[in-house]
Formats: structure tokens, C-alpha cells, sequence
């Protein structure tokens, strides 16, 4: 009966997500309705004693990654840069080569900070138009967005400012550059595979003499072209993130040592000293002062531009970073109602009896990212529950945490993007096509980063490469 009711728990949330209920309300109406056919008297200290420390907790460590990613993603389109991007995108590689455009962009966009929801609103006009140009039936275009968006730059490419890749670094005291070698291995499977896969597609879909499509929804304005910033100017604050991202992962350490302690007779309004051990936060500060830099980049390169609707951009960056920070960190404090369950010790065990420590996690956090239609959230529920057991597993096969962190991290965004993935949904509604439609491509596009993180695991193996 407890297995039913984790089960249930698990099954009511996706439910609620897939019909586009709010996470943030139906987490904790989930997480504590299975409480309530445990234990009922346990329902109020479980809600303020776990669900509320883990929901608090996460944001004490990610909004402001949120928060940052969300507003240099605002600049870089306030500014023109997003579009100046995509134009010489198309100009250099080439119309006839549509896919792998897109494909460049989104990763171009996602790998400098910009989230992956911002990029879907930026890429999207300046597609549409290269779709009609070339021909190409738009109902192919989301496949070839998702490939450059949701995939590879979002969890495989080591340094990925991206919270996938960002979250396993406080678990695993790694950085967010960890197994560079595999990241690289996996991120190429994927572009290789992916790219194979959206050719083939478009190729038998123009053979049948399919066009562009008629009576299409949502199609942008075709307005007259306008004054853009110089690619290499656009192009800037994205290096700078990546380098700076780099640079402070190596030198933060360097300045505060292993811990950094804040005296009272530095601070005289604090009445104890306070610790930060910098192994843990070091990713994340190098993070949140790259895209600082970016953000500060954008701005001065960009003044005119960005200053009329600045303070619009902000708020709106801002809104849309409260929402995604609390979606996930409600699912993360589900996952802890949910670890704390009898019943949840039946699907651990399960998952435990699976012999190999990286393919163990793999389909742990694979599997509840499914559920829950969120990479982050997905892992965020595995880690917060199994992060001692993925360690313990991997440190007795004699496995570098680097080597872990990477498989979670790619896995976490494998079976992620399901029907109720809120990315899927936004993605669709912006290019007005339907699941129906296309998310064929979208589903091709889940299998073949799935498959990427057993490929990886592989590699490995036959070879030791970090």
C-alpha cells in the first residue's frame, strides 16, 4: 500500500503538470496528500519541517542563478544581440543547411546563459522565416529547436551555465566543468545523431512535395529589416560568460581558501562568525559572476538600445525568474516529502538493485524527470532522495565524483522533455503548432539524448576518458 501511495503522489503531480496546473500549488497539495494517507498527524511538521526547508533551501542556493540567467537573457534581446546572432547564423552557414542554423543558434544562445525558454521567443521569428524561405514544412522546425536548446548545451557540454548542470556541484563538490572528455564525447553524439535524424525527416517530408504549410498559427510579422549590432559585438557577452564562468571556477578557490569565516568584529550586527566552505558554492558563485559580467557588457555595449525598455525587460525577467526558480524548488521539496515516505524505500530499493553505480543513477534521475516533465526538478528529487547512494556506489567502484555529476547531469535531461514538460508546451504554444503536429520530433529528439547518457557510460568504461 505505501508503494501505491508514492506512486499516486507521483502520478497526481505529472497529471496536474500535464494538464498546465501550477507546480508550485500542486507539489505540495501532492507531496502532502501521500503524508496524509501515511500518517495523518504527521501532515503540518512534515509540510514546515521537510517540504518548506528543502523548497527554502533551494532557492537560498539558485535564484540568483535564475534570477541573473533570466536578465541577461532579457538584454541580450533587448539589445538586438539574439537577432544580430541568428541573421549571421544564416548568413555564413547558409539557408539550404536550415536545421543546423537553428541547431547553432539555440546552442550558441543556451552555452552563453540565456535561458532556454528566452532563446524559444528569440529564435523562433528568424526560423519561421528561414522555414518559409527554404521551403521546409514549419511542423519540423520544433525538433530542430528542441536539438539546440534542450539538449547537448543545456547538460552535456562542460561549463554549461545552465542550472542542469549547475545543481550536481553541491551534491558532488564538483565544478560545473567536470568530465569535460565525456561531456564533449556525449554533446557530439547528439549533434551527430540529431542532426542525421532532423535531415532524414526533412528530406522525405520535401520529397513528398510537402511546402511550408498554409492557414498556419502564430506566424510572425514580416517587418522591414532594421540596423543590427555587429555579430562579433553580439557574440562578445556570450565569450565572456564562458570565460569568465572558467576563470572564476579556478580563482575563487584561490582567494578564499577552503572556508571563508565572516567575524563579528568584521560584521558588528552578526553575534557568531559565519562559515562558508567554498567547495560548495564555488560553481555557483562562478556562475552568478559571469553572467553578472555579461549582463553588464550587454548594457554598456548596448545602452541605447537597452535603456527604454529596460526597466519592462527587468520586471518581466525577474517575474519569469521567481516562477521557474519556485517551479523546481517545489518539486524539489516534493522529492523530500516523497524520500521520507515507507513507501518510497520500495522504489529506492528497486532502483538499488541495479548492480552498476553510473547506469543506477542514469535511470534513477532519467526516470524521475519523466515523471515529473523536469530535468531539474527530476534530479532534484533523485539527488535530494539517493545522492548519498549514488556517491557511496560510485566511490566503491572507484569512480571519479567528475565522471557522476556528468551522467546525472545528461541524464536529467533524457526523458525530460515527455508531453507535460513545460519547455515542450512553451515551445509549441510559441510556434502554434500542436503535439499532434510535432511532437514526433520533439519525442525523436528525448530518445536520442537518452541514448547519449548510456553512450557515455560506455565510454567510460572502454576507455577511463574524464
Amino acid at each position: 500500500m505505501s508503494f501505491v501511495i508514492v506512486l499516486a503522489a507521483l502520478a497526481f503531480l505529472m497529471f496536474a503538470a500535464y494538464r498546465g496546473y501550477s507546480v508550485i500549488l500542486f507539489a505540495p497539495i501532492a507531496a502532502l496528500g501521500a503524508v496524509l494517507l501515511t500518517d495523518p498527524s504527521a501532515v503540518a511538521p512534515v509540510f514546515t519541517g521537510i517540504f518548506m526547508e528543502k523548497m527554502v533551501g533551494f532557492v537560498k542556493l539558485y535564484f540568483p542563478v535564475f534570477l541573473l540567467g533570466a536578465v541577461f537573457g532579457k538584454v541580450i534581446e533587448l539589445s538586438g544581440f539574439s537577432e544580430s546572432i541568428v541573421a549571421a547564423a544564416i548568413r555564413y552557414i547558409g539557408r539550404s543547411r536550415a536545421n543546423a542554423v537553428i541547431v547553432a543558434v539555440c546552442a550558441l544562445l543556451t552555452y552563453g546563459g540565456v535561458s532556454l525558454f528566452v532563446v524559444v521567443f528569440a529564435v523562433y521569428p528568424f526560423a519561421a522565416e528561414l522555414y518559409r524561405q527554404s521551403n521546409i514544412p514549419k511542423r519540423l522546425m520544433p525538433g530542430a529547436i528542441a536539438l539546440g536548446a534542450f539538449s547537448f548545451t543545456m547538460d552535456s557540454l562542460p561549463g554549461t551555465p545552465q542550472i542542469q548542470n549547475i545543481i550536481p556541484t553541491t551534491f558532488f563538490k564538483t565544478t560545473s566543468w567536470a568530465a569535460p572528455a565525456l561531456g564533449v564525447i556525449g554533446s557530439l553524439f547528439i549533434i551527430v545523431v540529431g542532426l542525421t535524424y532532423l535531415e532524414w525527416r526533412r528530406r522525405a517530408a520535401m520529397a513528398t512535395g510537402e511546402g511550408y504549410g498554409t492557414n498556419l498559427v502564430n506566424e510572425p510579422e514580416r517587418v522591414e529589416s532594421k540596423q543590427l549590432p555587429h555579430p562579433l559585438l553580439a557574440v562578445a557577452p556570450l565569450v565572456l560568460v564562458g570565460v569568465a564562468n572558467f576563470l572564476l571556477t579556478r580563482w575563487i578557490p584561490n582567494w578564499y581558501g577552503a572556508t571563508y569565516t565572516v567575524a563579528p568584529d568584521i560584521l558588528p550586527g552578526i553575534h557568531a562568525p559565519v562559515t562558508t566552505t567554498i567547495k560548495s558554492v564555488v560553481a555557483i558563485w562562478a556562475v552568478e559572476g559571469a553572467l553578472l559580467l555579461g549582463i553588464v557588457m550587454v548594457v554598456v555595449t548596448a545602452f541605447g538600445r537597452v535603456r527604454e525598455r529596460f526597466a519592462v525587460g527587468t520586471k518581466a525577467a525577474v517575474a519569469g525568474a521567481l516562477l521557474a526558480s519556485l517551479n523546481t524548488a517545489s518539486e524539489y521539496g516534493f522529492g523530500g516529502v516523497i524520500a521520507a515516505l515507507p513507501g518510497f524505500l520500495v522504489v529506492s530499493n528497486a532502483l538499488k538493485s541495479i548492480p552498476n553505480p553510473l547506469v543506477n543513477a542514469a535511470v534513477s534521475v532519467s526516470s524521475l524527470a519523466g515523471i515529473t516533465g523536469s530535468a531539474s526538478g527530476g534530479m532534484s528529487i533523485a539527488l535530494a532522495a539517493m545522492s548519498d547512494t549514488f556517491i557511496k556506489g560510485a566511490e566503491a567502484a572507484h569512480i571519479p565524483m567528475e565522471v557522476l555529476h556528468r551522467v546525472v547531469a545528461m541524464a536529467s535531461g533524457g526523458m525530460d522533455t515527455l508531453p507535460h514538460n513545460g519547455a515542450v508546451i512553451t515551445l509549441l504554444a510559441v510556434t502554434g503548432l500542436t503535439h499532434r503536429q510535432s511532437y514526433r520530433d520533439i519525442f525523436a529528439v528525448t530518445v536520442i539524448k537518452t541514448m547519449a547518457v548510456f553512450f557515455v557510460i560506455g565510454v567510460y568504461y572502454a576507455t577511463g576518458l574524464v
